[in-house]
């Protein structure tokens, strides 16, 4: 099971309260206050890591809440830390931090019943506090607003995640911290002065900070490869590296992105390429499978445009080249823009000689690389071009 977006629940923990304590010793009088220091709670922190490859761990654990820490104590003697929660995330992922619910507070009308005008009455519980409309005994409801859900469904479009980025996590290794630990509250030792030498009072533990989440995956990749069904895509990633995805002789085989890299054994350089589900006309509005995982392409460096060549399912080779650059032009126009490759593939085909001509008739300013990836055919010129490509592109992105 491939997973490239989830919403979680994090949040870090609570700082224990500080302790009210006096010393008591023999032949010790009026020790003097000795409460400890409550230990703070534990963070949660995220950290790349370029050994997993999607978000299933947090599809199987969508609550991440990180442990308290422990109350001060006597004898001037502080409580432990929480420890730090730190989950794994696959390089490419982006946080972005959803709109937090207000949480007005309630007042009680002439008849003693809590109410707010034009807000939901707020019960505070041990867990959270959630907006509640009515609490009659042991009956309670939960107001949802169902307009917004009206408003996503009758446009038509999936709703794009809402809210703030806060982390673009790309490097291995790299690390942010999700939910910031609350500090642990002092002990009245801390408070003793000249004028008050017994203060009978602490500080209770702050609380962690704490939110709903959205993990958006974004593959890092050098080149994306982009065509029409049954295009070759996937005969293309196995002939080019050691990644075997599924290949069979009907649309949508590949089912979610494949990940393969290209070795140069010549001086050990390698490159990553993403192969995504066959895009068709209506790919930006949620028609085929391949909008889920054009937001995988947008890292690439280079973009690969697979046409079939042959025409196998009675499609035309330029036709298919102006839709795959309508639909990644209507999904994002940085798409456009970057750097691409167009590959004609099944050249071994009777009648692909025909229509390559024809193409370069209709696109005279457009280089085709001819290919035939079942058979190996210009493999060695297609590693050698993508890789100036990408190099290219690499040195564009340099501060002059």
């Amino acid at each position: 099971m491939f997973i490239d977006e989830i919403k979680v629940y994090a949040k870090a923990g609570h700082g224990g309260k500080g302790c009210v304590a006096f010393h008591r010793e023999a032949y010790i009088t009026k020790g003097g206050p000795s409460g400890g220091n409550g230990g703070r709670g534990g963070s949660v922190i995220l950290q790349a890591d370029h050994d997993l490859n999607n978000l299933i761990q947090q599809y199987y654990q969508p609550r991440l809440i990180a442990p308290d820490g422990e109350g001060g104590m006597g004898k001037g003697m502080d409580g432990h830390a929480g420890k730090d929660l730190i989950i794994k995330v696959p390089c490419g992922t982006l946080v972005w931090r959803l709109p937090s619910a207000p949480k007005p507070v309630a007042e009680e009308d002439d008849d003693g019943e809590l109410e707010a005008e034009g807000k939901p009455t707020f019960f505070p519980t041990a867990i959270s506090t959630r907006g509640l409309i009515r609490s009659a005994g042991d009956t309670r409801a939960q107001e949802i607003d169902l307009s917004l859900e009206e408003e996503e469904i009758s446009d038509g479009k999936m709703p794009a995640p809402q809210g703030e980025l806060v982390a673009d996590l790309t490097e291995n290794g790299q690390q942010f911290i999700l939910c910031k630990a609350g500090r642990g509250g002092l002990g009245n030792r801390n408070f003793a002065t000249s004028r008050n030498q017994t203060p009978r009072f602490a500080q209770p533990g702050e609380e962690g900070d704490e939110g709903e989440f959205i993990f958006e995956l974004r593959i890092v990749a050098e080149v994306g490869l982009v065509g029409y069904p049954n295009a070759g895509k996937s005969t293309l990633l196995t002939a080019i590296s050691k990644a075997r995805p599924k290949i069979a002789a009907y649309p949508f085989t590949t089912l979610h992105p494949q990940i393969g890299i290209m070795e140069y054994p010549v001086d050990f350089k390698r490159l990553t390429v993403c192969d995504v589900p066959g895009l068709i006309e209506g790919a930006h509005n949620n028609v085929g499978l391949g909008h889920k995982f054009l937001r995988h392409i947008q890292r690439c460096k280079v973009l690969v445009l697979l046409l079939d060549m042959a025409g196998t399912d009675n499609r035309k080779p330029w036709d298919d080249y102006k839709q795959l650059l309508k639909e990644l032009e209507l999904y994002d126009p940085a798409l456009v823009e970057k750097p691409r490759l167009v590959v004609a593939n099944k050249i071994d085909e009777a009648v692909a000689e025909e229509n390559l001509k024809q193409f370069k008739k209709k696109f005279k300013k457009i280089s085709v690389l001819p290919i035939s990836a079942a058979f190996d055919h210009g493999m060695e010129k297609f590693r050698e071009t993508i890789r100036a490509k990408v190099e290219a592109a690499e040195k564009a992105e340099l501060p002059e």
